[in-house]
């Protein structure tokens, strides 16, 4: 059998077999059962080797009907859930050497199945990618004009990169500079208002040096103050521009942030150096 269903599958049949005979022992009564238990520990204790024995089985066991979950999981996101107990019966057969079909049939089987479902992992990429580009070319027609209308607010600032503030509050005068490690709180949405991040919810603060984040973040943070609360709108050129950043920022996203100036670290230690 060479399809690659065989390790796993053949794997997941060593460790669902103990779970099916777990499962056949609760079926049974309490007395025969604490009697092989009994039995069971009495094996454990007549000889050293046996607890490792053991415990390689338990070991294999639990790895095995971890991937036997897997498979049975993938396959229900893939709209082709697969019958557990007809793969525990089939785990059974194997180790009695009673399997209902030839390795032959098997073979040919799993080949198929195995072909159908790259076929459907393909269609779903390509369905994933039109989904995607077709949010980036949405992003990029309306991120400009948002922009532009948060930029006709009262109090908006708006600078030369295109870069919008508003101030929320003020700080104490102290500012960073683009080589020095800051210390903030925020919190980041997309355009439409769907948060992506924030170590508000977190509830911890994150230190970073100021020239290793997007250009809207060292920009913005430069005319900040220790203390003060800034909502930063970044143009997709100034954050992550054509490549987007993970499932939640799309290409050529504009977003906004809250940012907190909590200190600025770095200052800090060369004042303790002085």
């Amino acid at each position: 059998m060479n399809s690659i269903f065989k390790v796993s599958l053949l794997t997941a049949a060593m460790a669902l077999s103990g779970c099916g005979e777990a499962q056949d022992a609760k079926a049974t009564e309490t007395a025969p059962a604490a009697a092989t238990q009994t039995e069971l520990s009495k094996a454990l204790e007549a000889a050293p080797d046996n607890k490792v024995a053991y415990a390689i089985g338990v070991s294999m066991g639990s790895h095995m009907a971890s991937q036997i979950d897997a498979i049975v999981a993938q396959q229900t996101e893939a709209e082709r859930p697969l019958d557990q107990q007809l793969i525990r019966d089939g785990i059974k057969d194997a180790l009695a050497g009673t399997p209902a079909l030839e390795d032959a049939q098997i073979e040919e089987i799993l080949q198929a199945f195995q072909q159908e479902m790259q076929a459907v992992m393909m269609a779903k990429q390509e369905e994933l990618q039109k989904q995607q580009a077709a949010a980036a070319e949405k992003e990029q027609a309306e991120g400009p004009k948002w922009l532009a209308e948060v930029a006709k607010k009262e109090g908006a600032i708006v600078t030369e990169s295109g870069l919008v503030l508003f101030k929320l509050r003020d700080g104490d005068g102290v500012k960073p500079t683009a080589a020095d490690t800051v210390e903030v709180h925020y919190r980041g949405t997309t355009r439409d208002g769907k948060q992506f991040d924030s170590s508000y919810d977190r509830g911890q603060t994150i230190e970073f040096p100021l020239s290793g984040v997007i250009a809207g973040w060292t920009e913005g943070l430069q005319l900040m103050d220790i203390g003060s609360k800034y909502e930063l709108y970044i143009p997709s050129e100034l954050g992550y521009g054509a490549r987007g950043a993970g499932a939640d920022i799309p290409p050529h996203a504009a977003l906004k942030f809250e940012i907190e100036l909590v200190s600025i670290p770095s200052q800090q230690a060369d004042e303790q150096a002085q």
